[in-house]
């Protein structure tokens, strides 16, 4: 499921609206180690500058999911694994549809655009589904 308040178009400055104990930074440094990338080196492979790069280790920023792709690609690891620490994706997604989202994610026909988009309107249903589903329900004072 997205998080709420982010927005995956567009890189910004970490905010304390970023849920706590998400920190993609951190997770990246360590693959990136563990890969035995030199900053500069997965910088070049992910299509980003080493300072940009530096800044989202050290979580001064907060990536756009298209430069989190291109890491994920860098680094060989699952874009799924690097959203959900970047709170784009909460680890355990509401209701039973959690699947769809994944096949979303995971389906190689698609484009990385055509993915994202789908998931954003896959969860604006979800969303209005539940709005409606809260104005269909009594409050406590009413008869039925």
């Amino acid at each position: 499921m997205l998080a709420k308040g982010y927005d995956p178009w567009y890189s910004e400055p970490m905010s304390d609206q970023q849920p706590k104990g998400l920190d993609v930074g951190a997770y990246i440094r360590e693959q990136r180690r563990k890969a035995h990338l030199s900053l500069r080196n997965l910088a070049d492979r992910a299509g980003v500058s080493n300072p940009y790069l530096s800044q989202i280790e050290r979580g001064m920023r907060q990536p756009s999911a298209k430069i989190l792709k291109g890491i994920a690609t860098a680094l060989e690891v699952s874009a799924e694994t690097i959203f959900t620490q970047a709170g784009i994706l909460d680890v355990e997604p509401q209701g039973s549809d959690s699947s769809v989202l994944r096949s979303i994610l995971r389906d190689d026909d698609l484009t990385d655009g055509q993915r994202r988009e789908l998931a954003e309107i896959y969860e604006r249903f979800r969303a209005e589904t539940a709005e409606r589903r809260a104005r269909r329900q009594p409050t406590g004072g009413e008869q039925q």
